[in-house]
């Protein structure tokens, strides 16, 4: 059973045979601000049945922010748009059987993860050590304070997903903490200069949104909002 995120503004009617699979499936609006509040899952459908230049870009946006395969949902006449532009790993015909799209679902969530040893994360060069609290770039050591390592292995656990400031607050400093979240825009400054000018672009900013672990050479990164140093936030 693969975790599926459909985006769609009319779910119930996008792919019909869905809700006969045993799939999980949560649906959010197609729109830029659901790819923020969703969940992590396997695969992500994209309603693609109208509005296609929309549809598009959602696709993109999809795939430089998410790490799941994407696959447009599409009526015959608009399979003749379908272009490399799109990003998408595949595609379904809205009247598809439920045979068909179990396959291409259980297809897209195959995923080839790459063998580390146990307590090791790696994810664009970098690799951190759990066990003995130690972060490398492309093998040279950084010295990290302890809430730097763990905002840096909390981006490098969910390499490509977009994280807003309040979220990276309360996943890496804890609901109990009162700060703001200018704390989380300094250590993310201090990160990228332990990174080095040649490694700072993995940590990528979404222009008003937040922060992601940059997984792609092509992906883009807007500069840090607000960027600069404020002696009141938590050097811990």
């Amino acid at each position: 059973m693969a975790q599926v995120l459909l985006l769609s503004d009319t779910p119930d009617d996008a792919l019909p045979s869905l809700e006969l699979l045993t799939h999980r499936i949560r649906s959010f609006p197609a729109e830029a601000s659901s790819i923020v509040r969703a969940p992590n899952v396997d695969v992500t459908l994209i309603d693609a049945r109208s509005k296609l230049a929309h549809a598009r870009s959602l696709c993109q946006l999809v795939k430089s922010s998410m790490l799941s395969p994407v696959l447009v949902i599409v009526t015959e006449a608009g399979l003749a748009t379908l272009n490399e532009s799109w990003q998408a790993d595949d595609f379904i015909l809205g009247e598809a059987s439920p045979g068909e799209i179990d396959a291409r679902i259980r297809l897209a969530a195959v995923e080839t993860v790459e063998e580390t040893p146990v307590g090791e994360i790696r994810a664009g060069g970098i690799t951190i050590d759990e066990t003995t609290y130690m972060a490398t770039i492309n093998g040279r050591l950084l010295n990290l304070t302890y809430k730097e390592f763990e905002l840096l292995k909390h981006l490098a656990l969910h390499p490509g997903q977009v994280f807003t400031r309040d979220r990276l607050l309360h996943d890496v400093w804890g609901y109990d903490y009162f700060g703001g979240t200018r704390t989380v825009d300094v250590h993310i400054r201090r990160l990228r200069a332990k990174l080095g000018p040649d490694h700072e672009s993995l940590i990528g900013t979404v222009r008003n949104v937040g922060y992601r672990l940059v997984i792609s050479g092509t992906d883009t990164v807007d500069p840090p909002e607000g960027d600069r140093e404020d002696d009141g936030a938590d050097a811990a």
